[in-house]
C-alpha cells in the first residue's frame, strides 16, 4: 500500500481488444485507422493547436473569419475571437446549401406503442423540414419579444419540438437554458431566477413508462415561486388536462401557424453565449455553465465525427439515448451530429416500456448503426436478461459507446458480446458538462480497448494525473485528473458568478483545470476513472477509489450492479458500505454477503472488504441513469438526508433501503 496520499489502485484488467478490421479499411473505414496516426495527430494538436483547430474550423461555415484561433490562458481562454458564425446555420442551412436538404436530419419515436411490433409514433424530419419548423418557431419567439441575448428556458419531454426550440434559440442568438423534465417546480424557479429568463417553453406533458409526466403543471407551480415568467409556450403532446392562463400561456401550434418559414440567422461572435446548462451538486446554488458559440461548435463537430465515425452518404443511423436536458443530449444528439449529416434518432420514453426489449426493438426497426448509452442502463439490461436483446436482429450495429460514468469491466464485456456480437468497438467516453465534449475516449479504428478504461485523450486535450502540487504521479498511482491546456469546448464561466467559476475549476491547482475526478494512468498509457474526488474512501489511512470496489463486486456472477460509499467507522475512520443488485437466480443471504466480501478481498485486498453490504432491488438513480451515491452515504450512516432529490427517478428506492435491516 502506498503512503504518499494517492489513491490505491490494485484491481487489474489485462484483456485488450484491437479495433475490428472493418474499421481499418482505407475506404469506408475509420478516419483515424492506426495508433501511429493517432500519435502523430495528437502530437501535432499539442504542438500546433492553432493550426490543428483552424483546419477543423475551416470545415464549417463562418460569416466572418476569426482573427486568432486561440488566445489567453486558464481561466480566460478564448477561441476563434473575431469570428462570426451561427451554430443553427451549420446544423441546417449549410446542409441545404450543399444540396442535402432532402436528407434525413432527425428520426423521432414516441413512447406509446401503436399496433403490433412495439413501434411508437414515428416522425422523420429532413433538413428542409427542420429549416421550416425552426424558422417558424424562431419567428414565434421574436413575436413574443425574445431578442438576441435573452435567455429562453426550455422544460420539455423528448419530442422533436425540443430540438427545434434549441435550434431556434441558436438561430436568433437567444441562449437557451434547457431544464431536464424530471426537475421540480422549485428547481425551475431557481434556474429561471438565476438566468433572468422571462419565456418558458414546455409541453402539456410527456410520456414515461406509460404515464404522463405533468410538465405544464410543474411550470405553473414555478410561476407561483417567481414573478419573472411572462410567457409560457406549450406543445400539445399528451392532451392531458392542464390549467390555462390566457394572459401568459400560448399554444406552440397557434403561435407558429402564421409565422414566416424563413428567419435569417443572427451573426454571432465566436465568444457569444450559445447556451446555459445548470448542474446541481449536493448542496448550494445550481451552477449555470456557460458555453459559447465558436469553440463549442467546432469541438462537438469533430468529436462526433471521429469518435462515432460519422459518415454521411452511407446508411448510418446514430442513436444517443440521453435526454437533451443533459449535456450529452446537447452535444451528441443535436449540435455535434447535425453538422455531420448523419440521421440522429430521438426516443421519448423509457427503455423498458412496454417491455424490457424496447431499445433493441428500436435498434432493429430503425437499423441503428451507432448506439451511445449509459453504463447504468447497460447494467439494467444485464439484469433484465439476455433473452431481450436476443429476440432482435442487432446486426446493423457498427459501434457502441458509453457515457455518464465509468463502466465496470464485466458490464463492458456483456455490452460487447451480447449487444455488439463481439464485432463492435466500444468507445468508453469520459467528459463533463463543463468540457462541452468528449475528452478521454478510444477512436474506433485506432485504439486497442480494455474493459473499464476510457483509454487516451482526444486531440488537443492535455490530460494528466497529478498530486496537489501539480506534479504528475507514477504509473498506476491514483491522483487528481486535470487538463493543462485550454481546448475549444471548455466552459467560459458560471453565469453571474466569476469567483465560483475560478475557485471551482482553477483554484486548487495553479494553471490547470481540475475535473473533480480521481484517476490513474496504466503502463499502456490508458486512463482509468476511479470516481469523484468526493467518492474516495480513506480506510485506515489508505485511500481507495470506489469505482474499483464496485468493479470487483460486479465481476462476481451474482451481482449486476453495485454502488460503494464511505460510512463512518469508529476504528478505521471510514468504512466501506456496498449496495448490490443481484442477477436473476440469486437470492439475498448472509452466506452470499460473506462470499462477496471474500471476493473483494481476493480481487483487491483485505483493506477493500465492505464493512456493510446491503442487497437491493434497485439503486437510487437520476432519470439520466446516474447513481445518487450521496443519498446512499446518508442511508449507510443512518442519517436523514437534507439533500436535493428532485432528479431522483423512483422516490420509493430510498424509503425501501432505509426500511431494511
Amino acid at each position: 500500500m502506498s503512503d504518499n496520499g494517492n489513491i490505491e489502485s490494485i484491481l487489474h484488467e489485462d484483456r485488450i481488444f484491437p479495433p475490428p478490421e472493418k474499421f481499418n479499411d482505407r475506404i469506408g473505414g475509420a478516419y483515424i485507422n492506426s495508433m501511429e496516426k493517432y500519435d502523430e495527430m495528437y502530437a501535432r494538436s499539442m504542438e500546433d493547436p492553432d493550426g490543428f483547430w483552424g483546419e477543423v474550423a475551416d470545415q464549417l461555415d463562418w460569416f466572418e473569419r476569426w482573427d486568432t484561433v486561440s488566445s489567453g490562458a486558464f481561466p480566460d481562454a478564448k477561441w476563434f475571437e473575431g469570428g462570426k458564425t451561427n451554430v443553427c446555420h451549420n446544423c441546417i442551412d449549410r446542409q441545404i446549401n450543399m444540396g442535402h436538404g432532402d436528407d434525413t436530419a432527425i428520426i423521432w419515436e414516441g413512447e406509446p406503442t401503436i399496433g403490433s411490433g412495439g413501434s411508437g409514433e414515428v416522425r422523420t424530419l429532413t433538413y428542409h423540414d427542420l429549416h421550416v419548423e425552426v424558422c417558424k418557431f424562431a419567428n414565434a419567439l421574436k413575436s413574443q419579444g425574445v431578442k438576441k441575448g435573452d435567455v429562453v428556458t426550455i422544460y420539455m419531454g423528448m419530442v422533436p419540438e425540443l430540438a427545434i426550440a434549441t435550434l431556434a434559440c441558436a438561430r436568433i442568438g437567444a441562449p437557451h437554458s434547457v431544464i431536464f423534465g424530471g426537475f421540480s417546480s422549485q428547481a425551475i424557479a431557481d434556474r429561471v431566477e438565476d438566468a433572468k429568463s422571462k419565456v418558458v417553453v414546455t409541453c402539456d406533458g410527456s410520456w414515461r413508462r406509460g404515464k404522463v409526466v405533468p410538465l405544464k403543471y410543474n411550470v405553473d407551480a414555478a410561476t407561483e415561486l417567481t414573478d419573472l415568467i411572462e410567457k409560457v409556450i406549450v406543445v400539445k403532446r399528451c392532451e392531458n388536462e392542464i390549467a390555462w392562463n390566457d394572459e401568459r400561456d400560448i399554444w406552440w401550434h397557434e403561435v407558429c401557424e402564421n409565422q414566416e418559414d424563413e428567419c435569417p440567422c443572427e451573426s454571432m461572435d465566436a465568444e457569444d453565449m450559445l447556451f446555459l446548462l445548470y448542474t446541481s451538486g449536493s448542496t448550494g446554488k445550481p451552477k449555470g455553465i456557460i458555453h459559447t458559440t465558436g469553440g463549442y461548435m467546432v469541438y462537438t463537430y469533430l468529436t462526433s465525427k471521429w469518435v462515432f465515425n460519422l459518415r454521411p452518404d452511407t446508411d448510418q443511423v446514430y442513436w444517443c439515448t440521453a435526454d437533451i436536458g443533459w449535456i450529452t443530449g446537447h452535444s451528441y444528439i443535436i449540435y455535434g451530429v447535425l453538422p455531420n449529416r448523419v440521421p440522429t434518432l430521438m426516443y421519448e420514453g423509457a427503455p423498458n416500456f412496454p417491455e424490457p426489449d424496447r431499445f433493441w426493438n428500436i435498434v432493429e426497426r430503425h437499423k441503428v448503426t451507432q448506439f451511445y448509452t449509459a453504463p447504468t442502463a447497460i447494467r439494467a439490461f444485464m439484469k433484465w436478461g439476455d433473452e431481450h436483446p436476443k429476440k432482435h436482429d442487432l446486426s446493423s450495429l457498427n459501434l457502441l459507446g458509453t457515457v455518464g460514468e465509468p463502466i465496470n469491466p464485466e458490464a463492458w464485456m456483456w455490452y460487447r458480446e451480447i449487444i455488439g456480437g463481439s464485432n463492435c468497438p466500444i468507445v468508453d467516453t469520459w467528459w463533463q458538462t463543463e468540457t462541452g465534449g468528449q475528452m478521454l475516449t478510444p477512436l474506433p479504428g485506432a485504439t486497442p480497448t480494455t474493459p473499464g478504461s476510457c483509454t487516451r485523450p482526444f486531440f488537443g486535450v492535455d490530460a494528466a494525473i497529478v498530486q496537489e502540487d501539480g506534479t504528475e504521479v507514477d504509473t498506476n498511482s491514483g491522483g487528481l485528473l486535470v487538463v493543462r491546456k485550454p481546448w475549444p469546448g471548455i466552459l467560459r464561466g458560471i453565469f453571474g458568478d466569476r469567483d465560483r467559476f475560478v475557485d471551482t475549476y482553477f483554484g486548487r491547482i495553479d494553471g490547470m483545470y481540475l475535473a473533480g475526478d480521481s484517476a490513474r494512468v496504466d503502463e499502456n498509457g490508458n486512463f482509468w476513472i476511479m470516481g469523484r474526488i468526493d467518492d474516495v474512501i480513506n480506510v485506515s489511512g489508505h485511500r481507495l477509489g470506489t469505482m474499483e470496489v464496485e468493479s470487483s463486486l460486479v465481476s462476481h456472477e451474482s451481482v449486476v450492479e453495485a454502488a460503494v460509499v464511505g460510512v463512518p467507522h469508529e476504528i478505521k475512520g471510514t468504512g466501506i458500505a456496498a449496495f448490490c443488485t443481484l442477477a436473476g437466480g440469486f437470492e439475498p443471504s448472509e452466506e452470499l454477503k460473506q462470499t462477496l466480501r471474500k471476493h473483494v478481498a481476493n480481487e483487491i485486498g483485505a483493506i477493500a472488504k465492505p464493512d456493510m453490504l446491503k442487497f437491493t432491488d434497485a439503486l437510487p438513480k437520476t432519470r439520466s441513469g446516474k447513481i445518487m451515491r450521496r443519498l446512499l452515504r446518508d442511508v449507510a450512516a443512518g442519517t436523514d438526508s437534507k439533500q436535493d432529490i428532485t432528479t431522483l427517478e423512483d422516490f420509493t428506492v430510498i424509503a425501501k433501503l432505509r426500511a431494511e435491516d
